[in-house]
């Protein structure tokens, strides 16, 4: 099925300034192992790079709410992250860490090509900075009001309600989350990569040479294309992070951005002296693992600095999943709105897999999903428990109990054609879980290796073996029957654990180890044949592989989350960047404190109107979006609002709204918009309307 000759594959590199959460999980980190675990089922050559993302604004925001130095914040959650990945079964070859000698190395070497090459540009420009603390400040360090949907608590780099792409000039009264001061600019130097220059080649690798990509990640670039790309700073002023390697640069390090995907390079030194066989040969394929917000920096950013550099392969594919909610509110580390990997593990362990299987189930791959201890509890006793583990454990004890604890022979002269046709539903299923692990759809590869198992038990069921055991006395012949049914379940339970190793390979050796066979049995070459166990083998007693979650087991996590959510205004600092599929969330559980005084002159420069919602649509690509057409009695204006997650376009459409009719024109997803639409978030952070009581005359003015 493959032309290449070896394969690579990266996961995302965490910020080390936190633990894991389930979110990051989902996002990249269980997707990529599955698939890992099966391409080396498949014998080929393949190694699965990850790391811990040291460098960077989030690092050095964490240590300063620990007061200790980076570097022991680094070192305090790369070990965390680590072992969580290790419980969770991620099997990477190499978890690396950025802050490693080869790395600086590597990272630095790379910058200085680009710069050798001529392929910089090198500005003087002014840049915001804090005059209390006097630090240039990254985009992460400012905050103030959203242009677009007025979130108070908008990054200078992006607004976490709308999600709007901002800098800090579009920031309402910003300020500087070190010391709360009002930025000033300040003139810094930095080297730019012209993004631009790069364009075309990006357009016809991308748009035309890789349709077959995730409708996410395939829209997103393309959005991003026909908006135009712009050079981008590599540098940035700070202590902390890979030195610039060029004169007189004290006090800049490369970007994180730049700097931490040559992390999965500089990894794959540190795990093979033949690292430039799977990064420098076309018979590559190099497979990105991340979450969505990640896509422009691994299908954009890195690519163009690669083909900059020369000699490397780019990816084949970046499959980034969408993100998991929690409990139906979307994660936020600030606000402790997490499940956490860590503790996870010391409140169901040896639970890796239960949750490796819901994620998986509940993966999302086209939308966000939401994760809730309920569906949890539902899906591992109504699928592992009562299908899969159900159909693998009556085999074991019937087996026992009615053919002597061997597998019995199969008798070729009583087969009927449901013994036939689910001996050909092992090759089928096994054909439709390859298919679907090869294009990156696990949900339905898992789905399909529980219909499998569901086919096992309807054809258990059927046969009845318990029931025509009864029969032996006057019919010895019958034994037939119940060995045929038997032995063809038992090898159906060989094939399950092959196809369920990808997704769940602790449950998988616990069938090996049932079964007294060795690891080898899990090639994928051995899926689908019907003489996996050797007839008269003895096999291992049963054994429950699963067992189910209680309601107050599910009670106690629910309120142990709701338990540890910070109040918003203890999280006011601003999160980190998120890496693997984390949605970082505006909390809003609470009232918010009257800004500052203005006077009667700054009021009055606002020019707010009543407009009726005549049209109203989804932006493609963008799940928070909403394409307005508002009817402003002298004119229709095209308006982009952000708030598709609360409204549907057919139930705003009609509604008078007060628009801010002298906003300055701004470009969202390359369409452009002419105002905004007011709006009030209540205590639950479900946004309403601010609109008149009584219909009026479109155009009115509101004072």
């Amino acid at each position: 099925m493959s032309n290449f000759k070896r394969y690579l594959v990266t996961a995302a590199l965490p910020y080390a300034n936190g633990p894991v959460h389930i979110g990051h999980l989902a996002g990249c980190y269980l997707p990529a192992d599955i698939y890992v675990r099966y391409q080396r089922a498949q014998k080929r050559d393949i190694k699965f790079i990850g790391g811990s993302d040291e460098h960077g604004v989030p690092i050095t925001i964490r240590a300063m709410k620990e007061g200790v130095s980076p570097q022991q914040i680094v070192d305090k959650y790369h070990a965390l992250i680590k072992e969580s990945f290790d419980q969770m079964g991620i099997s990477f070859d190499i978890y690396s860490r950025t802050s490693n000698q080869v790395h600086h190395e590597t990272a630095a070497a790379f910058f200085k090509k680009l710069y050798d090459d001529g392929l910089f540009e090198e500005k003087e420009t002014e840049q915001f900075y804090d005059e209390k603390t006097n630090t240039f400040l990254a985009d992460r360090y400012i905050t103030g009001t959203c242009p677009v949907c007025s979130n108070p608590n908008a990054y200078g780099d992006q607004c976490e309600r709308c999600g709007s792409t901002l800098s800090p000039e579009q920031l309402i009264n910003p300020r500087s989350t070190l010391s709360d001061a009002v930025p000033v600019k300040r003139k810094t130097k930095h080297w730019y990569f012209p993004l631009q220059n790069y364009e075309e080649w990006l357009k016809g690798w991308i748009l035309e040479g890789h349709t077959e990509w995730k409708n996410n990640v395939y829209g997103q670039c393309k959005s991003w294309l026909d908006s135009g790309l712009q050079s981008r700073a590599m540098t940035r002023d700070s202590s902390w992070g890979v030195k610039v390697p060029l004169p007189d640069t004290e006090g800049k390090v490369l970007y994180v951005w730049f700097d931490a995907p040559i992390g999965y390079i500089s990894a794959t030194k540190e795990l093979t002296e033949q690292w430039d066989d799977y990064w420098c040969k076309d018979d590559t394929k190099l497979v990105h693992f991340i979450g969505k917000d990640n896509i422009v920096f691994h299908c954009i950013i890195f690519p163009a600095m690669l083909k900059a550099h020369g000699g490397f392969v780019l990816p084949e594919n970046v499959p980034a999943n969408e993100f998991l909610n929690i409990e139906g509110d979307k994660v936020s580390t600030s606000r402790n709105w997490a499940v956490w990997v860590h503790e996870y593990i010391k409140d169901f362990p040896g639970g890796a897999d239960m949750l490796r299987y819901v994620l998986c189930a509940n993966a999302p791959e086209t939308k966000d999903n939401d994760f809730t201890w309920a569906d949890f509890q539902t899906r591992i006793n109504s699928e592992l428990v009562n299908n899969f583990g159900n159909f693998e454990n009556r085999a074991f004890v019937l087996m026992h109990k009615l053919c002597g604890g061997k597998v019995p022979p199969l008798h070729a002269e009583v087969m009927d054609e449901a013994d036939k046709a689910m001996l050909e539903e092992f090759a089928v299923a096994k054909q439709k879980v390859e298919t679907a692990l090869e294009e990156f759809k696990f949900r339905d590869a898992l789905f399909e290796v529980m219909q499998l198992s569901d086919k096992g038990n309807k054809y258990m069921q059927k046969k009845e073996p318990w029931i025509v055991a009864k029969t032996l006395a006057e019919n010895p012949d019958n034994q037939k029957l119940i060995d045929n049914c038997l032995h063809i379940c038992l090898q159906l339970t060989a094939n399950l654990a092959i196809l369920m190793h990808p997704f769940l390979p602790e449950t998988a050796k616990k069938m090996l180890h049932k079964m007294k066979v060795v690891e080898k049995m899990l090639e994928w070459e051995n899926a689908g044949k019907t003489k996996l166990l050797s007839v008269g083998y003895s096999l291992r007693a049963p054994e429950l592989l699963f067992t189910k979650i209680e309601n107050d087991v599910v009670a106690a996590q629910v309120a142990k989350l709701k338990a540890g959510l910070v109040k918003p205004a203890e999280a006011a600092k601003p999160e980190a960047e998120s890496k693997s599929g984390e949605a970082a969330a505006v909390a809003h559980a609470e009232p918010k404190a009257v800004k500052e005084t203005i006077q009667y002159d700054d009021f009055a420069k606002l020019d707010l109107r009543v407009g009726t919602i005549v049209a109203a649509e989804k932006v493609p690509k963008a799940d928070k979006l909403l394409k307005l057409q508002v009817d402003l009695g002298f004119e229709t204006r095209t308006i982009v609002s952000g708030i598709a997650e609360h409204f549907k376009p057919e139930d705003i459409t009609g509604k008078q709204v007060v628009v801010v009719a002298n906003l300055a024109p701004r470009k969202m997803r390359g369409i452009e918009s002419n105002g905004m639409i007011l709006m009030a978030d209540d205590k639950a952070g479900k946004l309403h309307f601010i609109n008149p009581v009584d219909a009026i005359d479109n155009g009115s003015s509101v004072s």
